[in-house]
């Protein structure tokens, strides 16, 4: 993984040294809670519902084994002992003091990580998959053009004060497991027909309150020129983006509000003038980027490991979990194994999808140095990734992931929940979202069941600005207000990846209690319909939306409860 040179090590040490200043004339009462602000927001530090939340960048999602246990540290010695992994591959601390973020802020720099640009109207955190540079059907390893934008976007002057925040995706597999559409700009990576690299670049796309999937602007981009033509692209907006309404700032409500076709002419244009600026890209440049992701030392294995045969032949529980919790690989006898951060809950204990204990973080790093190459990924649904774990070695790995309740076989099933943090802790929520999945996953527990009925996303979003990405979901769910009352909108239809699609509402919202009724309902009509072996996704493309919203609106849980929806719940 990329290691910072003598410049990135100035720069986070000197932006420890400035916010710890910062900190202390607050403390002090020399500035005021406005003036600091937009200096803590720099820093990734939000004021919520409790107390601070700090927000750490984990760049593309790596993590080395060390950095791991420095954020186990973290959680044990200045939160209440766990960390949240969000969907935007970083993690979140809840419970932070203020007068401690410096020192939380040094230990972060002093293993080569950083809160910088987690937060504000900037360039925000470069994501990619979590199976990047391994994944059997990936094209390019996407992770150095991810850095170089990392360290492009990081401070960059000109645009740390653009309208609305702003999120970029690279990916190069043939199933796009970064939600590229999702992002203010998606680039996707491939070999033209002369082996060069290539991208294509989509704009304008986003969440939220209005919820666009983004549209492609330029094919064929040469790699060279990654840098100029998302200058050019964050320039436009810059200059044409509205600053008078942040629920209107986001590039894609210019996009759509210009066209498609206009905004890439604006682009263009722009692009004209700095495409053969210092700004292009060198291979000298991209191969010392490339350096620092150098393959590991991979050993030279069989395909098929008898000792893994035997276990899988021997231990259904084992089998089952391979099925799920594992990925192929592009190295013979290897595969990537996901830890799922979403187990089921018990009489007297559960947690947050997304959150990890603070030992639990210590042993999935010892795991990594034992198994693998002490390398951790975090997943865009919340879960862990070790890349790169001999098939010989899973047997024993699953057994230590089962003592730490990492092991769960739900990757991909109903109960893969992936979830905002809610009104729990932000204070931006209108609703309570982790109860809602809490109950999800008890009322789903069997797994037999969740087996039979495949792979299908469930999303939840405590308000709508969509952090659980619920609006991609094939089953979306919304907390929504109701003169001071929680209420659940539920949509189907969304999906992330190459065939990317919005889901839409199916009726009236449900008070909480009744959400895991109404799923139930859905499934029902799902497995009447489905035909062998067909994703849920397709069956409601194949026999349309109506049977589904028949069988949930026809007598829900708690129909005299359920509440109409208005304009602006689905605004």
């Amino acid at each position: 993984m990329y290691k910072y040179d003598e410049y990135d090590r100035a720069l986070v040490q000197a932006r420890v040294a400035q916010f710890r200043d910062q900190v202390s004339r607050r403390l002090s009462g020399e500035l005021s809670e406005e003036e600091f602000v937009p200096l803590r927001l720099q820093n990734g530090l939000y004021l919520q519902r409790h107390a601070y939340m700090l927000r750490v960048a984990i760049p593309y999602g790596t993590l080395s084994s060390t950095q791991l246990r420095t954020l186990g540290r973290i959680a044990e010695q200045y939160d209440r002992g766990y960390g949240h992994f969000s969907t935007r591959q970083n993690i979140q601390f809840n419970w932070i003091e203020l007068e401690q973020v410096p020192d939380i802020l040094q230990l972060l720099a002093d293993q080569e990580m950083h809160a910088i640009q987690t937060s504000g109207n900037c360039v925000r955190n470069i994501t990619t998959e979590a199976f990047a540079g391994v994944a059997r059907d990936e094209l390019l390893d996407p992770r150095p053009l991810a850095e170089i934008l990392r360290q492009w976007s990081t401070v960059n002057p000109e645009f740390l004060y653009l309208p609305r925040k702003f999120k970029i995706a690279i990916s190069s597999s043939e199933a796009d497991r970064a939600a590229l559409r999702a992002h203010d700009i998606g680039l996707y990576l491939y070999r033209g027909d002369e082996g060069e690299m290539l991208l294509r670049v989509m704009v304008g796309g986003g969440l939220g309150r209005t919820p666009i999937l983004n549209e492609q602007v330029r094919e064929a981009l040469p790699w060279r020129h990654l840098l100029t033509y998302v200058e050019a692209v964050l320039r436009v907006y810059n200059r044409h983006g509205r600053r008078d309404n942040k629920y209107k700032a986001r590039i894609k409500i210019l996009v759509k509000a210009l066209g498609v076709e206009a905004f890439a002419r604006e682009v263009e244009a722009e692009w004209e003038q700095i495409r053969d600026s210092a700004g292009q890209l060198t291979v000298h440049e991209y191969q010392r980027v490339a350096q620092g992701f150098r393959v590991p030392d991979y050993e030279r294995l069989d395909a098929l490991d008898p000792d893994f045969g035997a276990w899988l032949a021997r231990d259904a529980a084992f089998a089952r979990w391979v099925q799920t919790n594992t990925r192929g690989h592009k190295i013979a006898g290897y595969s990537s194994v996901v830890l799922s951060a979403k187990p089921a809950p018990t009489a007297d204990h559960s947690t947050a999808p997304g959150d990890l204990a603070a030992a639990q973080m210590h042993s999935v790093a010892d795991l990594a140095d034992r198994y693998g190459f002490g390398e951790i990924r975090v997943a865009h649904e919340q879960n862990l990734v070790l890349p790169d774990i001999r098939k010989c070695d899973l047997y024993a790995l699953w057994k230590a992931l089962g003592a730490i309740d990492l092991a769960t076989p739900n990757i991909g099933l109903l109960t893969d929940v992936i979830a905002c943090p809610g009104g729990d802790f932000c204070s931006l929520a209108s609703t309570r979202s982790l109860p809602v999945a809490r109950a999800i996953q008890q009322r789903f527990e069997n797994l037999d069941y969740l087996h039979d009925l495949g792979e299908i996303s469930l999303n939840i979003s405590g308000c709508v600005n969509a952090c659980g990405h619920h609006h991609i979901g094939n089953i979306g769910i919304l907390g929504v207000d109701r003169k001071g009352e929680e209420f659940f909108q539920v949509t189907i239809g969304g999906a992330q990846g190459r065939d990317s699609s919005l889901g839409k509402v199916i009726g009236p919202s449900f008070r909480a209690e009744d959400i895991p009724r109404v799923i139930e309902r859905l499934l029902e009509t799902y497995v009447r319909y489905r035909e062998v072996e067909e994703p849920f996704i397709e069956t409601l493309g194949r026999i349309g939306a109506g049977p589904f919203k028949e069988n949930v609106c026809a007598g829900p849980a708690s129909a005299s409860q359920a509440q109409p929806e208005t304009p602006e719940a689905v605004a």
